[in-house]
């Protein structure tokens, strides 16, 4: 959710201060306050009057912090033993850094956890469990789609059609063969936002990235997949078809109000990210269509529960609540945060679901498809420290301090020495 969440891309640790027993209520029965943490709004504050509603004697209190402060304060947190919220979202890329931490969270099969597994997406379920513990339960993923701007598709002589648009670019290869076409028509802007966004949607669609599967061993310098994802988005970058615009930065948020590039990959919780730059008067302009090779993960969280807490019993509650079907679904509904549940994306409902800022585009039928296809994603321990790295090297090229090879040089020079 993340909305950048971002958001991702979206999409993650707040730090909240310990929740206590709070003040006593007019029937004499102690009121157990309970603190959830996120980053970015995750759209939760409705849920909590219901959820408060429904268990009188609980107060549900929201936190929110920035994506990195979130994180970063989560791992303080963890290692000091107090301060940290009873219940915390944590994006995906953070999540296998937690394993290290396993003994310090809460193993929510204490409580029932693994009765629940059959609610989630087999690959969602499984990133949150480490051996026999269940250490989150899911809340959104980050289905990937393309937004692409109609008015600046027309301009090139492209379809402005999205499923003719989505024709043209079955694959990243056809994808870059587009850019080429649209920059020969379209002088005065770009055709993606970034090298980033592109690098990172085909990563996404790998099994493998960095890391492998079985033993978490770095294999980012051999693995083709990584190679072929830096190659094709580096040269994109190197030949002026992005914008060079860093995701959820003002400059980015300036680039789609005024229209300054035609594509970017977004995933379901992006939406509102592009409605809020694009404000009322670009609403019309934006449509949404399939992203090369169909499918694709970026984003999504997890909620869990620091053992240091004194309601752990009654944090669960809340987690496991604030995941169920039917808070997925309004989530849905309510702020387009694409359910990890195949019963509820797969909802006629959800299906159904268009959306008048993209041209009516049938979100809910794009994202359940791409939902559908994701397959599991191997992030490695050392996950987050590693992925920026490779992203700067993008920007360097973008920015023209490098060529591809040298960008790629550095990158795997760095991610050695980080990791020794």
């Amino acid at each position: 959710m993340r909305r950048g969440r971002v958001p991702w891309v979206l999409a993650v640790i707040a730090l909240g201060v310990q929740a206590l027993a709070g003040c006593t209520a007019s029937a004499g029965q102690e009121r157990v306050r309970i603190t959830v943490a996120t980053f970015g709004e995750f759209g939760y504050e409705p849920l909590f009057a219901e959820y408060e509603r429904l268990n009188p004697g609980i107060d549900l209190v929201g936190r929110v912090t920035d994506f990195d402060s979130h994180h970063k304060g989560l791992i303080t947190a963890l290692a000091a033993g107090r301060g940290a919220a009873d219940v915390v979202a944590v994006e995906e890329q953070y999540l296998p850094a937690l394993r290290h931490s396993r003994d310090k969270l809460v193993d929510l099969a204490r409580f029932g956890a693994r009765d629940l597994a059959g609610r989630w997406a087999p690959w969602k379920w499984e990133q949150g469990v480490v051996g026999d513990a269940v250490l989150g339960l899911g809340t959104d993923m980050g289905g990937l789609a393309m937004c692409y701007r109609t008015d600046l598709m027309a301009r090139a002589g492209l379809p402005t059609d999205r499923d003719a648009l989505a024709a043209l670019w079955p694959t990243w290869q056809a994808y870059a063969e587009v850019a080429d076409r649209f920059a020969a028509r379209v002088p005065d802007a770009k055709f993606a936002d970034s090298a980033g966004t592109v690098y990172t949607a085909m990563l996404n669609q790998a099994e493998e990235n960095y890391f492998r599967t079985a033993d978490d061993a770095f294999i980012g310098d051999s693995n083709p997949a990584v190679a072929r994802a830096f190659t094709l988005a580096g040269a994109i970058g190197a030949q002026h078809r992005t914008a060079a615009l860093t995701t959820f930065t003002q400059p980015w948020n300036v680039g789609i109000n005024q229209g300054a590039f035609a594509t970017m990959t977004c995933p379901a919780w992006m939406l509102a990210q592009i409605k809020q730059a694009g404000g009322p008067g670009a609403a019309g302009t934006w449509d949404v269509t399939t992203v090369p090779g169909g499918a694709g993960n970026w984003g999504g969280s997890y909620l869990v529960v620091p053992a240091q807490g004194q309601h752990i019993e009654a944090a669960y509650a809340a987690a496991e609540w604030l995941t169920a079907p039917a808070q997925q679904k309004r989530l849905f509904e309510s702020d387009n945060i694409l359910p990890s549940q195949p019963e509820v994306y797969r909802d006629p409902t959800v299906l159904a679901r268009t959306d008048p800022y993209f041209r009516d585009a049938p979100v809910g039928r794009i994202y359940a498809a791409s939902s559908d296809a994701v397959r599991p994603n191997h992030r490695g321990v050392r996950d987050a420290d590693i992925r920026p790295i490779f992203g700067r090297a993008l920007g360097r090229i973008e920015d023209g301090k490098q060529t591809v090879d040298q960008a790629w040089q550095q990158a795997v020079d760095e991610a050695h020495a980080v990791l020794r």
